[in-house]
């Protein structure tokens, strides 16, 4: 797994990470302005990022590529299911942006049914 990582000479031990997965046009954006990033991240590094971030013990915020959240390892759904420290949320393709709609969505559907979204 190759990540990239701010240079942390100038500053003071951070108390929370901030990361983000993806391909590599979303990631090198965050890259520029000194966000940790895992560009042309695959299901696999993601869950091994998360799996290393809850072994430490460390808070983290993460966002991920919407195509990294639907294919989703145990790790991801451990971190969603149990974890108050590390925080994923989703962004958007940049290809698509009005095309997206969160995994939240889909539960919403089911419990209040297909139009409980719907504009009226």
């Amino acid at each position: 797994m190759t990540m990239t990582q701010p240079d942390s000479s100038s500053k003071g031990a951070a108390s929370a990470r901030i990361i983000v997965a993806g391909s590599a046009a979303l990631t090198e954006g965050f890259a520029l302005i000194g966000v940790e990033t895992l560009p042309d991240a695959t299901p696999a590094q993601l869950d091994e990022l998360l799996a290393d971030l809850w072994k430490r013990d460390q808070k983290a915020l993460v966002f991920i590529e919407h195509g990294l959240a639907r294919g989703a390892g145990p790790w991801l759904r451990r971190v969603r299911d149990d974890s108050g420290r590390i925080v994923v949320t989703e962004v958007p393709p940049l290809q698509a942006p009005r095309a997206y709609h969160p995994l939240v969505e889909d539960v919403v559907k089911s419990v209040l049914g297909p139009s409980a979204l719907e504009e009226s």
